[in-house]
C-alpha cells in the first residue's frame, strides 16, 4: 500500500537502496508484485540506484482456450513483459521473469512438447523473443510447493530444468529442488554443461522437432536436449555429440 508517487517515499526508497548496495553488498535487486506501480516507478528506483542486475515479477494469466490449456498463440503475455523492460530501460540491466515460458513449459511436458515450438519457428515464451531479458524458472515459492498457486508437475520438474538450463535466457534455480528435492546432483551436472559450454542469455537456438513425445533442440552448435518418452532418436542426432546427461524423459548431448 505504499504510495510510489510520493516523492519522499521514492527519495527514502532509493536511500534504502543504496544502502543495500554499498554498505550491505547486494548488487540486484528483485521487484516483488511489479504489477503493482507502473514501469516508470521501478526505473527512477533502478536508475537511480545501479543495481548490475534487475528481475520483475508480473505475473499474468495466460490465454486459455476452451479445454482449460493455453491458447499456441502467448504474443500478448510475453508483450507484457517485454514493454516492461522496455520501458524500464532495455539497455540496462532490467530483466523479467519467463512466466510465458513457465506456462507453456508446464502443460508441454504432460505429453504436448509441440508446444515448445512457438508460430514463428521459435521458441514461444519471452525466450523466444528477447532472452537477453528473459529469466527462466521452473518453479519459485508463490508457484512451487511452497503455496502450491502454480506448480510445475512434480514427477517432470528435471525435464524443466534440463529445457531452461541448456537454452537462452537467464535461469533461475528454485532453492526447494535443488536443497530439498535431492536434485542438486542433476541440476549440478546440467549447470556446469551450460558453463563448459559457454550457453549464455543470447545463446542461438534451432528447434529440430517437436512432436506430443519428443521436443529436440540444438543450442550454438555445442549442445543438444532432448524431452520426452521417445528414444530412437539416434538418427536425428549428428555424429560427433555423446550423451553427457540423462534422467527421466531427458538427455543432453
Amino acid at each position: 500500500d505504499i504510495d510510489h508517487l510520493n516523492p519522499r517515499v521514492q527519495k527514502e526508497l532509493v536511500e534504502w537502496l543504496n544502502w543495500l548496495r554499498t554498505d550491505v553488498g547486494f548488487d540486484g535487486w528483485r521487484f516483488d508484485f511489479a504489477k503493482g506501480y507502473s514501469a516508470d516507478v521501478a526505473k527512477i528506483y533502478v536508475d537511480r540506484s545501479e543495481p548490475s542486475f534487475a528481475v520483475a515479477e508480473i505475473w499474468t494469466s495466460l490465454a486459455y482456450g476452451g479445454d482449460g490449456k493455453p491458447n499456441l498463440n502467448q504474443d500478448l503475455h510475453r508483450q507484457e513483459l517485454v514493454n516492461w523492460v522496455n520501458k524500464v530501460g532495455g539497455s540496462g540491466p532490467a530483466t523479467t521473469f519467463d512466466f510465458t515460458t513457465k506456462g507453456i513449459l508446464n502443460v508441454a511436458v504432460e505429453g504436448e512438447l509441440w508446444r515448445l515450438h512457438g508460430t514463428d519457428g521459435k521458441a514461444p515464451g519471452m525466450i523466444g523473443w528477447w532472452p537477453a531479458k528473459a529469466v527462466t524458472f521452473v518453479d519459485n515459492h508463490d508457484t512451487g510447493p511452497t503455496q502450491h498457486m502454480w506448480p510445475f508437475p512434480s514427477d517432470r520438474v528435471m525435464q524443466g530444468y534440463a529445457y531452461i538450463l541448456t537454452h537462452p535466457g537467464t535461469p533461475c534455480i528454485f532453492y526447494d529442488h535443488f536443497f530439498d528435492w535431492g536434485l542438486k546432483e542433476e541440476i549440478d551436472r546440467l549447470v556446469s554443461i551450460r558453463t563448459r559450454q559457454g550457453i549464455h542469455s543470447e545463446s542461438k537456438l534451432q528447434i529440430m522437432e517437436a512432436d506430443a513425445d519428443l521436443y529436440l533442440a540444438e543450442i550454438d552448435g555445442k549442445v543438444i536436449v532432448k524431452l520426452g518418452p521417445r528414444y530412437d532418436v539416434g538418427h536425428l542426432i549428428p555424429e560427433g555429440f555423446k550423451v553427457v546427461a540423462h534422467g527421466n524423459d531427458y538427455a543432453v548431448w
